[in-house]
């Protein structure tokens, strides 16, 4: 081969990327599993403006518009751009099998590989229970079981409700876009059974400018509701936060609350729990965080929901046997934790007195959900299992860890009681870097708090007191106490000791914009500075913790919880809930098989 002068160095990097430029993009993306008759959008993304004449796209080897039913929408300059696409909303596939799909603009072809899915024609379980601890890693769930079980003769004397259940697997966290994934797509990947990315709920991300135009799928919520069961989320969390969001939202950006809420109230969802009650208010109220002023609070009164601002509000409503629908919101941010609810009376318990936690919120909606006859769909999240994690509190972060354990054997008890018909599933969307690697004992002599970190033999027991009856310590700054240690963290000071006055505050933003150590905790007698693995400065830098690319743990009972083995994605979780409700369309037959060439 002839040598090529340098000077044409830059016009073969011009037609490498000119090349990947005007690629097609086809969504859902290869790989995706559909379930046979959910909706979807489909869209064809070509890299520059394409004659609509030169355009062919095919599903096994047929016309797309012969699979799907309609004609996709050519968006000639979408977005205004030198751009166009194709794009059919509400699609659907009614029959299971392999599908190919082809998309040609006359000179650039791309190809994907769907798979659609049927379920069994008859539902196994009547309910479905899915709890999530956001954040939960492994290291979250010895340390709750140290603290509310104790062990004797080296074994623990009891098991956690959350481990003590017959199937069990370990879930990829992976999006489409990163190893590491947020809650908006983890959660996402349970509630609609795709893959996407970071931030992105109910919808694969595209090149849409709008974040609401993106390629939608169809959420459990909407597959539950056709079918007329009953649909809840409960959370510690704002409600609007990714997690409980994921339930019914379809946008590319999780931090859209007002658009969730209105996404909330079009959905129809029965039971809706947690804080951030300022999105639902309109922008005239003080406090409001919305920018129209719809009231978003008497629109669901109006709808038939009991609201309910108070744990006994909430309580009062869900014993009334008309009670079929509920909105609760018991505070204008995140509802506080346990350690702060139950204990410490930090945070903003002094502000919102009469919150309820996460298993009371649970016992409330299963009240009001149970009243329809034809079953529901439930999702429980403890969220600052995460929340605590990210600001490096680790005692805050095992109380929570308790509490979702306390909702979980709950809910056990519930559907002992009540038929055996309920599936329970219990997992967490993503984890975090953390382990629990030995004590810290007081009693060690000196001022240095590193050398009272007891490693191996030397680390023992930790003296918490006996847990009460729901699992709790009545204690947490004891003598010799849990080393839960971060593997990823920004600069901050070590203290040691848990953060009595309320959640930890690890860095601040200094006047260069930098993050650096919060010097409130400089003072702590043995602080130790920490230089930070995380980014300090830039966009990407950090004032927390971040998330691990770690498997989580799924564990589960009750009715189709047999699908639950070995190592899964974490897309498989929505599978295991479609086939225990049949939430497939029914239509038999093969898909259509490829033309022969």
């Amino acid at each position: 081969m002839r040598f090529k002068p340098s000077y044409l160095l830059p016009v073969l990097c011009a037609m490498l990327v000119s090349s990947t430029v005007v690629a097609q993009t086809i969504f859902p993306l290869t790989r995706a599993d559909i379930l046979a008759g959910s909706h979807f959008d489909f869209k064809v993304e070509f890299g520059a403006v394409v004659d609509p004449d030169q355009i062919k796209v095919t599903i096994n080897g047929r016309d797309y518009s012969k699979v799907l039913g309609k004609k996709a929408q050519l968006l000639a300059r979408e977005d205004g751009k030198e751009v166009s696409s194709l794009l059919l909303r509400d699609a659907s596939i009614r029959k299971p099998g392999p599908y190919t799909v082809q998309a040609s603009d006359g000179q650039h072809s791309a190809t994907v590989a769907w798979r659609v899915y049927a379920t069994p024609a008859k539902p196994v379980a009547k309910n479905v229970i899915l709890f999530i601890g956001d954040g939960l890693s492994i290291a979250h769930r010895t340390a709750a079981r140290i603290l509310s079980q104790g062990i004797e003769g080296g074994k623990f004397t009891g098991k956690l409700a959350i481990d003590d259940m017959p199937y069990m697997a370990l879930l990829t966290t992976q999006g489409t876009d990163s190893i590491i994934t947020d809650s908006a797509n983890a959660a996402h990947a349970y509630t609609t059974g795709h893959k996407s990315c970071v931030n992105a709920l109910g919808v694969y991300c595209s090149r849409a400018a709008s974040t609401l135009d993106h390629p939608r799928v169809d959420t459990i919520t909407a597959l539950a509701k056709r079918r007329g069961m009953a649909v809840g989320a409960v959370t510690n969390s704002e409600i609007e936060d990714a997690t409980p969001a994921a339930m019914v939202a379809h946008t590319r950006r999780r931090s859209d609350f007002n658009d969730i809420v209105k996404m909330y109230y079009d959905s129809k969802i029965d039971v809706l729990m947690g804080g951030g009650s300022p999105n639902f208010l309109p922008k005239s109220t003080a406090g409001s965080k919305r920018g129209d002023d719809v009231d978003y609070i008497d629109l669901f009164r109006q709808a038939d929901y009991k609201i309910a601002i108070s744990k006994s509000e909430m309580q009062a409503a869900a014993d009334d046997a008309r009670t079929t629908r509920m909105l609760g919101l018991y505070n204008t941010g995140n509802v506080d934790g346990a350690l702060d609810l139950k204990f410490l009376k930090k945070g903003s318990v002094s502000k919102f007195p009469d919150q309820p936690d996460v298993p009371e919120e649970m016992a409330a909606a299963l009240k009001v959900l149970s009243r329809n006859k034809k079953g529901f769909v439930l999702m429980v999240e403890s969220a600052r299992i995460d929340k605590y994690s990210h600001s490096l509190d680790p005692e805050r972060a095992i109380y929570d860890t308790i509490m979702l354990d306390v909702a979980v054997k709950q809910a056990k008890e519930w559907a002992k009681a009540n038929g055996n018909n309920t599936l329970i599933l219990v997992t967490s969307d993503h984890s975090h870097a953390v382990s629990v690697i030995g004590t810290v004992n007081d009693e060690e002599p000196g001022v240095d708090m590193r050398d009272k970190v007891e490693t191996y033999a030397e680390a023992g027991f930790p003296n918490y007191p006996a847990p009460d009856a729901q699992g709790y310590p009545g204690k947490v700054d004891v003598s010799r106490r849990l080393r839960m240690t971060f593997g990823a963290y920004p600069d901050h000071y070590d203290t040691f000791r848990p953060f009595m006055d309320g959640e930890f505050v690890p860095t601040l933003r200094n006047a260069d914009g930098l993050m650096v150590a919060n010097e409130k905790y400089k003072a702590v007698p043995g602080a130790v500075l920490r230089e930070g693995n995380l980014p300090n400065k830039g966009a990407r830098a950090s004032n927390s913790g971040v998330h691990s690319g770690d498997d989580v743990v799924l564990t589960a009972s009750g009715p189709g919880a047999d699908k639950v083995h070995g190592q899964m994605e974490n897309t498989e979780l929505f599978r295991i809930m479609a086939d225990a409700l049949a939430l497939a369309s029914q239509e038999t037959g093969a898909a259509a098989k490829p033309r022969k060439k």
